[in-house]
């Protein structure tokens, strides 16, 4: 089930190795994601290439952890992903990732109206400051985001 499209609510891209961190290795510095996400302070905004680029990376499996933990990510995604179109950016002017199977989460942020891209991937990051000036788009690593709302 996913959760409905909100426009009140800010909306964040997570790429697959945050979301490794988040559901998978129960990382400290993603624990608070799920607290804010159910509390609705932030919605979370995929497309099914996405969905399906970390399908396929849990079931490459990785070494030290067993099937069941990747099904529980995968299950996590399908409750609270908002499963959004493929976006189709414009021709030029556009920021472009080097690693082009990263660029699926860039296209999706920016078009998709999302506040925040949450990545882990260096070419990703590279992109940070041309994303926050031409486009308000916030890139930052998993370890330095908060979804909470400001007090």
């Amino acid at each position: 089930m996913n959760p409905p499209a909100s426009t009140s609510r800010p909306c964040a891209v997570i790429d697959s190795q945050s979301v490794l961190d988040w559901h998978y290795f129960d990382n400290p510095a993603c624990r608070h994601w799920s607290e804010s996400l159910a509390a609705g302070h932030w919605h979370w905004i995929a497309t099914a290439a996405m969905r399906d680029e970390l399908a396929h990376v849990l079931a490459r499996g990785i070494p030290g952890r067993h099937a069941p933990a990747g099904q529980a990510v995968l299950a996590a995604f399908d409750r609270w992903a908002e499963i959004r179109p493929t976006p189709q950016p414009p021709l030029g002017g556009w920021p472009r990732c080097r690693d082009t199977d990263d660029q699926k989460f860039i296209d999706l942020a920016l078009l998709g109206g999302a506040t925040w891209l949450v990545s882990r991937d260096k070419a990703v990051l590279k992109l940070a400051r041309r994303c926050l000036a031409q486009t308000g788009l916030v890139v930052t690593p998993p370890h330095l985001w908060s979804p909470a709302p400001s007090a």
